[in-house]
């Protein structure tokens, strides 16, 4: 039996993030006010949830691995309030690194893919860059940028490459649309 998955990009997406800077603390971790109503929709439509992430902090030598699981760990403890996280995926890699999986190169997606068992073609990869959308386009599932953290600028500057994409507020906006077009 193959599952539908709910992709999502970690920082600017599902916690927030300052554009420009590396979260390494698990202290600054915080959820966008609308990310548990996301969840619990996600959860209620039958979504498996996965995180996947690039943190090329670790490859540039900002911060170890250690700190990426701390600051994942405490995502995770926010969110289950929400709802049971399926797996958390992240590219440890500098961009320089060319490695296939630092999206939007396909291997976190194809490795949730193949590992859990997910249908590409009736789950959605969300996140707040283009990248992010070539990463869902690139492993064959529907992407949806979300406006937080970077979504406005890479809207406006890949305004022509993102016409065919659905664009929303926020993770709440992109659930009530998947919720919307799946009925």
């Amino acid at each position: 039996m193959k599952f539908k998955a709910i992709l999502m990009d970690r920082d600017g997406t599902v916690i927030k993030e300052k554009p420009g800077t590396y979260l390494c603390d698990p202290e600054s971790v915080k959820l966008y006010k609308n990310t548990l109503k996301a969840f619990k929709l996600f959860k209620e439509m039958g979504y498996k949830l996965f995180i996947v992430s690039n943190q090329s902090g670790i490859g540039r030598g900002y911060f170890g691995e250690d700190a990426v699981k701390a600051v994942n760990g405490r995502m995770i403890k926010l969110l289950k309030k929400a709802a049971e996280i399926d797996g958390v995926y992240y590219c440890p890699h500098a961009p320089g690194e060319n490695c296939n999986c630092r999206k939007p190169a396909p291997g976190m997606g194809l490795k949730i893919i193949k590992e859990h068992n997910i249908d590409p073609k009736v789950s959605f990869m969300i996140g707040d860059k283009k990248s992010d959308i070539d990463f869902a386009e690139n492993i064959g599932m529907r992407g949806v940028l979300v406006l937080t953290a970077n979504g406005k600028k890479q809207r406006a500057k890949y305004a022509d490459k993102l016409k065919n994409t659905k664009i929303c507020l926020d993770i709440y906006g992109a659930a009530k649309y998947i919720k919307e077009i799946s009925k």
